[in-house]
C-alpha cells in the first residue's frame, strides 16, 4: 500500500505524479489481487481525500474521498505521468468501477502488443462510499460464499465489523446535493490531483465512459471549471485529448431515450427543477434510484454474492436462494426474474427454490441476455443445459418483445428469453460463451435460443468482475439527482458552467457500440459495432472471441488510444 499525505516527494509516490500540486490530496493506493487470465495487467485501488463542500450536509467520512481502479501493464512505467495514455472512464447507471475490469485489461494488453503502455482508470462515483463490500471480499478470501451471506443477513461480524444494514432514504440525505455538477467536479478534481499540469493532462488523458458515462463526458467536455469562460485551459475539453463512448454517445442527453428522461420515471420532472429539488429535500422523491424489488441496494449486492459463488465453485450446486433468508424484496425479485409466465408469477409456484442450479447457472440466470429481462443488466455469457428449457414469457411474452417496438427493445433487449422447466428435477448446468455450439434448445418460434455468434462474455470473467474488486461492479446507491439534473439541465442553477458549446466536437471521438446494445439504436458513420454484444458486453467481453477472433471493442479502443 502506498500512502501519500500532502505534497510528498515524487519519488515517494511511484504510482503517479500527483505530488507537487498546490492542493495535493491525501492519497492511498492499494494493490488488488486478481485471478484474471490477463496476467500482464496489474490493478490497484486508489483513494484521494477530496471532501465534499460543507453545503452537502452531514455524511460518512468515507464520502469525503474519491476512488478509482487503476489498471496498468506490469512492464509499463510505475508513474502514471510516464504512461503513453490514460483512459479515464465514467460508469453507467447503477454501475461501479469493477464493471470495467475486462475491457480495461484487454485494452491495456492490446496496446502493449504495439509497444505502448496505456493505463485505464475506472472511476467510482462518490455515492459508492456508502457500500460495504466487507462480506463479499471476506468470502472471497476464505473461499466461502456463505460467509458473505452471514455477514449481510445474519449480523455475523467479520474482523470485529458488523453490517450496519442497507441505507434508507433518510440515511442518505446528503445525496440530494450530489448531482450532475458535483459529479463533473469530482472527475476534474481527481484528474487534476493525479496529474497537476494541465498541458500534461491534455496530452495524456482520454475521457469517456459506458452508458450514462457518455452523457457525463459530454457535460464534462463543455464545463468551465474556473468560473471565467474567457479562459479555456480549465475547460473540460482541454483536460482530454479524445473521447471514447462505450455503447453510448458523447452527448448531453440520454442515449436510447431520444435524449430525454421519461417523466414516467420521475413524474415530478414535468413540474420543473424547483419541484424536484423540494421533492428531494422532503424525501418525496427517493434520493437514490430504487424500487421495492429488482432495483435497490440489496438486490445490487446480491449480484456480487452470486458472482462470488460462481467465482469460487462454478460447478457446485447453488444454495443461495435457500441460504439467503426470505423477505419481500428477495421473494418478489425472484418471482419477477424467474417466473416463466404471468400465471406462475401470480401463484408463486414453481419458485426458484424448486429448481437445482449450479452456481454458474444461477449467475447466468440473473445476467444472461437469454434470461435476465432488463436490457441494461444483460450480458451474453452462454446458456443453460441439463434439462428442459422453455420460453420465458414474463414479464412480456417473447413474441411481443420481439415485435420491434423501440421502447421494448431498449427495455428488454433483443433475445428470446428462456427458462428451465423441470422443478424438483435435474441439476441445470451452464455452457460458457465458447461452448454453446450444438445446443438443441429452441424457442416456440422454432429458432435456437442461442448460437456462438451471439455469445461473447466468459462467465468466469463476469464472476471475477462482480466479486474480486474492492470497488465493485454495481452502484448500490445511485443518486437520483444526477438523472433529474440531466433532464432539467436547461434550468438555471443546474448546468450553468456547461458553457463551452464546442467542447464535444473539440476532440476526436470513438463510438464503440454493441450490435444488440442500447447505444446502437441510432448507428452513425464511423461507429465500431460489435455484432451480438449486449449493453454490458462492451465492458465484459472475453479477450478471445468464438472462432479465435480478438475482442473488437478493446482492440479498437487500444488502436484509438495509441494511434
Amino acid at each position: 500500500m502506498v500512502v501519500t499525505t500532502g505534497a510528498a516527494p515524487a519519488s515517494a509516490v511511484p504510482a503517479t505524479a500527483a505530488a507537487g500540486a498546490a492542493n495535493a490530496a491525501e492519497r492511498v493506493e492499494t494493490p488488488v489481487t486478481s485471478s484474471s487470465p490477463v496476467t500482464e495487467v496489474t490493478e490497484s485501488a486508489v483513494r484521494l481525500k477530496i471532501p465534499l463542500p460543507a453545503s452537502a450536509g452531514p455524511r460518512p467520512e468515507a464520502c469525503d474521498w474519491l476512488s478509482y481502479l487503476r489498471f496498468r501493464h506490469k512492464d509499463g512505467p510505475a508513474a502514471s505521468a510516464r504512461a503513453d495514455r490514460i483512459l479515464v472512464a465514467q460508469p453507467g447507471v447503477l454501475e461501479g468501477a469493477g464493471a470495467f475490469n475486462s475491457v480495461a485489461r484487454n485494452t491495456i494488453a492490446q496496446a502493449a502488443k504495439g509497444g505502448k503502455y496505456v493505463e485505464f482508470w475506472a472511476l467510482d462515483r462518490r455515492s459508492n462510499c456508502l457500500e460495504d463490500n466487507t462480506g463479499v471480499l471476506a468470502g472471497l478470501a476464505a473461499g466461502d460464499a456463505h460467509l458473505a451471506v452471514d455477514y449481510y443477513y445474519r449480523k455475523k461480524p467479520i474482523d470485529g465489523r458488523t453490517f450496519a444494514g442497507y441505507q434508507s432514504n433518510d440515511q442518505v440525505t446528503f445525496l440530494q446535493n450530489v448531482g450532475l455538477a458535483q459529479t463533473i467536479r469530482d472527475q476534474y478534481d481527481l484528474m487534476a490531483a493525479e496529474i497537476p499540469d494541465q498541458a500534461q493532462r491534455k496530452r495524456l488523458m482520454m475521457c469517456g465512459g459506458h452508458s450514462l458515462g457518455g452523457v457525463l463526458t459530454g457535460f464534462f467536455s463543455k464545463w468551465d471549471f474556473d468560473g471565467d469562460r474567457s479562459t479555456t485551459a480549465d475547460a473540460g475539453y482541454n483536460q482530454c485529448s479524445g473521447y471514447f463512448a462505450l455503447d453510448t454517445r458523447i452527448q448531453t442527453g440520454l442515449p436510447g431515450l431520444e435524449g430525454q428522461v421519461p417523466a414516467e420515471l420521475i413524474p415530478l420532472i414535468k413540474f420543473g427543477a424547483d419541484a424536484v429539488r423540494t421533492g428531494l429535500e422532503n424525501g418525496i422523491v427517493p434520493r437514490t434510484l430504487s424500487a421495492p424489488a429488482v432495483i435497490n441496494s440489496e438486490t445490487m449486492n446480491l449480484l456480487s454474492i452470486a458472482g462470488l459463488a460462481a467465482r469460487l465453485a462454478p460447478g457446485g450446486r447453488s444454495d443461495l436462494a435457500t441460504y439467503i433468508p426470505e423477505s419481500f424484496n428477495t421473494d418478489t425479485t425472484y418471482r419477477l426474474l424467474f417466473s416463466k409466465d404471468l400465471a406462475t408469477f401470480i401463484k408463486g409456484s414453481p419458485k426458484i427454490q424448486d429448481f437445482a442450479f449450479t452456481n454458474a447457472a444461477a449467475l447466468g440466470a440473473l445476467m444472461d441476455d437469454d434470461s435476465e429481462p432488463l436490457a441494461f443488466i444483460q450480458t451474453s455469457v452462454g446458456f443453460f443445459d441439463g434439462g428442459r428449457i422453455v420460453d420465458k414469457d414474463f414479464p412480456v411474452p417473447n413474441d411481443l418483445a420481439k415485435a420491434g417496438l423501440p421502447f421494448l427493445r431498449n427495455l428488454l433487449g433483443t433475445e428470446n428469453k428462456a427458462i428451465p422447466d423441470e422443478p424438483n428435477g435435474p441439476l441445470y448446468t451452464w455452457r460458457n460463451y465458447d461452448d454453446v455450439a450444438g445446443l438443441p434448445y429452441k424457442s416456440k418460434d422454432g429458432t435456437l435460443f442461442t448460437t456462438p455468434e451471439t455469445e461473447v462474455t466468459d462467465i468466469a470473467e463476469l464472476a471475477r468482475s462482480l466479486s474480486e474488486h474492492p470497488l465493485d461492479f454495481t452502484e448500490d446507491y445511485f443518486p437520483t439527482k444526477i438523472v433529474t439534473d440531466i433532464a432539467l439541465a436547461a434550468a438555471p442553477g443546474i448546468a450553468d458552467p456547461a458553457v463551452h458549446d464546442g467542447g464535444i466536437k473539440a476532440n476526436p471521438t470513438i463510438n464503440l457500440e454493441g450490435g444488440d446494445g442500447i447505444g446502437f439504436t441510432d448507428p452513425q458513420p464511423g461507429d465500431v459495432i460489435a455484432p451480438g454484444y449486449q449493453h454490458l458486453d462492451v465492458l465484459t467481453a472475453a479477450a478471445v472471441q468464438n472462432g479465435g477472433k480478438p475482442e473488437l471493442i478493446s482492440t479498437s479502443l487500444a488502436r484509438f488510444a495509441t494511434g
